[in-house]
């Protein structure tokens, strides 16, 4: 059974954020959250390490036992889509104004244990 965390209106570059997620996608969780320790990109990093660790307790939450070795959990599916842009006026030479773009982002993080996995595709190719 999958656990799903979103982070909604993160006040950051979605095209940065996803140079982070990227670099999870399809990883073991304890690798992920390692990755994301020692990560360039420090204060995105956090926000998805944050969001790794709710994931992984909804998905405690939802199976009723503790995330160890044995359980395998791996990032299923990790994506960025962008959200809501704030505009602004930021003053230019010669009385004329440029128009500065503030974005922010969406992150929808899915997390699923190792053998859930395994009996999906048994199940699919059986069919």
């Amino acid at each position: 059974m999958e656990a799903i965390a979103k982070l909604n209106n993160c006040p950051m570059s979605p095209r940065k954020m996803r140079l982070v997620v990227d670099q999870i996608r399809g990883q073991r969780v304890e690798d992920a959250l390692n990755t994301l320790k020692y990560s360039q990109k420090r204060i995105y990093a956090e926000k998805v390490e944050k969001l790794l660790k709710s994931a992984i307790a909804n998905w405690q939450q939802v199976n009723d036992e503790r995330v160890d070795e044995t359980t395998g959990l791996i990032v299923k599916e990790v994506f960025v889509d962008s959200g809501r842009m704030l505009k602004r006026i930021q003053p230019a030479p010669q009385g004329r104004a440029h128009r500065i773009r503030k974005r922010s982002n969406h992150i929808t993080l899915k997390v699923d244990s190792v053998t859930s996995d395994i009996n999906t595709e048994e199940s699919n190719s059986e069919e």
